[in-house]
């Protein structure tokens, strides 16, 4: 297959580099003296995908640490899928270049609704059958984990088992699991995997819906099945692997960079967001482990620049220090820090003077909502006041633009929310040209909120796209010169919507809005709302079902029996706190808001950058 790519094919694709492997740092190891041989599937282009830092920690721990094999395959761009389909070619690995189809375990990364029209298309390029129950012994176990399968029901007759939490804690006892279990019919397999904590096999179990359409039972189909699955969790970040040697591509990818996760989880507890719910408690990397990390990276990879990844990277306890590290080690040979987007009460001018010394890389603050009112609402304890300091710090150092995150259509939201997102946008522009030799250019993104699962606002109903139209038109109406503003397409928030508070029976509309050629559907230029639309009325499916309800608090939800560890009832707290406009302190400064994590998963905060004084405020 391999000749066959390289003198045939690849010359007639926009980006060969896309499917050509053998990049620096890569690992092929031995397929005959390999234990389980594992294709971990990103859905989404190749440049996406290799961005991708968990995709970057399974590839080496797997390759690394075990006797098992791990090689990547990435969804291929609608160019190359053509040919392939015109040429017979199946979806391969770019490792070995062999069929998926060999593989013992195909693994997909899940971290958007939307991929999984680009999961059933790969399944078929590989020529595998896209039913769970379509495939039998002779077939990939097929497999994902991410974000998104906090909620696995809308996906779940598609797959084999769903690894919930921190993969890497789980993925090798896993493949362990896996060798030994070969021969063994295909319930019979799923059965002893999902003894593992952590895996859920959706075929091992029942599930009812009412006549209303809530639903009404899930139970396990065998009594040694456990009825709830809780997540995974690393403890001690230190003691976890990560890789020294990344991958380097031969190709501009998304975020072309070494890679440092200063920490995991987060304790502001935003209500809307998902990510600081379900990895849950802070879990810090060490100083000394960080900088090793760097020095690693940098010397094998040969980057210019280093990102601080986590969900909010500033809130690492040991920041000052490690960027002053990272800047006087590493400043002077041109290799630069960025930041991702910042909470606003956690810039500096100290810190702004850090990062810039090397390189002004794009700053982002996000204080996702145009009033106090609104932001007390959604939990997110900033003042306005405190960006607008940040604001000026970041000018005052020498930004010339800034990009700001907020979100329209949140829980409580009014017209002088919106009102005040402008208002907030002319007084940083303010600013800017007031510390600026020239005019600064200032940049909204202004997302639609979704609800998701597990998270306070999990009973809200979302904003119709009528309404998310509306608000998109009353802000562009009032927009000023040298204000950018993008706003996310409503359709495709409003079909996240759908699917992240779904269940089982979106499995036929996904199936056939796939038919109708839906795939890429994160893409603008590949998104066909008229077939998802059709798929949904001949599936007889009412999309405003999951979407447009005001949920009771006595309702079962289809994702109540994963359980994450913070509980149900801190969840309906927080919500109604929210309707109070009441706020909840972070715990890290203000001790335990009782969410359940820590007694529920046995762990507790793990603050290892330098600030421990909330650790002596725990309960």
């Amino acid at each position: 297959m391999k000749d066959q790519l390289f003198r045939d094919i690849l010359s007639r694709v926009a980006k060969p580099a896309r499917y050509t492997g053998s990049e620096l740092n890569m690992i092929k190891k031995d397929w005959e003296q390999a234990g389980v041989k594992m294709a971990f599937a990103f859905p989404d282009v190749y440049e996406v995908g290799m961005s991708h830092v968990g995709g970057k920690i399974l590839y080496g721990l797997v390759n690394e640490k075990s006797r098992h094999l791990l090689e990547r395959v990435f969804a291929p761009w609608p160019d190359m899928e053509a040919i392939m389909r015109a040429e017979q070619i199946p979806l391969f690995s770019l490792e070995s270049f062999r069929p998926v189809l060999d593989f013992e375990v195909l693994g997909f990364s899940l971290q958007y609704e939307l991929s999984i029209t680009n999961v059933l298309n790969m399944l078929d390029l590989a020529g595998i059958p896209l039913w769970s129950r379509e495939r039998n012994e002779a077939h990939p176990l097929v497999i994902a984990g991410g974000p998104v399968v906090f909620n696995p029901e809308p996906f779940a007759d598609f797959f084999d088992i769903f690894i919930i939490g921190d993969g890497e804690e789980v993925l090798l006892e896993f493949l362990d699991k896996v060798e030994t279990s070969r021969g063994l019919e295909k319930v019979e397999k799923l059965k002893r995997l999902a003894a593992i904590e952590g895996v859920y096999a959706p075929a091992l179990y029942n599930v009812e819906y009412r006549e209303d359409g809530i639903l009404k039972s899930f139970e396990p189909r065998f009594a040694e099945v456990p009825a709830r699955v809780r997540k995974r969790v690393v403890k001690d970040l230190d003691q976890a692997y990560y890789p020294d040697k990344p991958l380097v591509p031969y190709m501009e990818i998304t975020h072309d960079r070494a890679v440092l996760e200063v920490m995991r989880g987060c304790q502001r507890g935003c209500r809307f967001c998902h990510a600081g719910i379900v990895y849950r408690p802070v879990r810090e990397r060490s100083l000394e482990t960080l900088e090793s990390q760097a020095r690693h990276q940098l010397q094998n990879t040969g980057y210019e620049e280093i990102s601080l990844a986590s969900l909010s990277s500033l809130d690492y306890s040991g920041i000052d220090p490690l960027l002053k590290g990272l800047v006087g080690n590493y400043g002077e040979k041109g290799i630069g820090v960025s930041l991702p987007s910042l909470r606003v009460d956690a810039f500096s001018i100290d810190l702004a003077n850090e990062v810039q010394k090397v390189r002004k890389t794009t700053l982002t603050l996000a204080p996702e909502a145009g009033t106090q009112r609104l932001r007390d609402i959604i939990n997110k304890n900033v003042s306005e006041e405190q960006l607008l300091d940040a604001v000026e710090a970041a000018f005052k150092s020498g930004w010339l633009s800034l990009k700001l995150y907020f979100m329209i259509g949140l829980p409580g939201e009014r017209e002088e929310d919106l009102e005040g997102i402008i208002e907030i946008l002319q007084k940083v522009k303010y600013i800017g040209d007031k510390y600026s030799r020239r005019p600064v250019e200032i940049r909204a993104s202004l997302a639609s909120f979704v609800p998701k699962a597990h998270t306070p606002f999990q009973w809200r109903p979302q904003n119709t796209m009528a309404e998310l139209d509306s608000k998109q038109q009353f802000l562009s109406r009032r927009r000023r010169k040298r204000i950018k503003l993008s706003f996310h397409d409503r359709r495709t928030s409003y079909l996240e919507g759908v699917i992240a508070r779904g269940d089982r029976r979106l499995a036929p509309v996904i199936y056939l809005a796939w038919q109708k050629g839906c795939k890429f559907d994160g893409w603008s230029e590949y998104f066909n709302f008229d077939n998802w639309q059709d798929a949904f009325r001949e599936s007889e499916v009412e999309p405003e079902f999951y979407t447009g309800r005001q949920r009771p608090y006595e309702e079962s939800f289809p994702w109540d029996f994963i359980d994450i560890g913070v509980s149900k009832e801190f969840l309906q707290e927080e919500d109604q706190k929210a309707e109070e406009g009441l706020t909840t302190a972070d715990c890290r400064q203000e001790g335990c808001s009782d969410c359940g994590i820590c007694l529920a998963m046995e762990v507790s905060l793990n603050i290892k950058g330098g600030n421990v004084d909330a650790l002596e405020k725990q309960i």
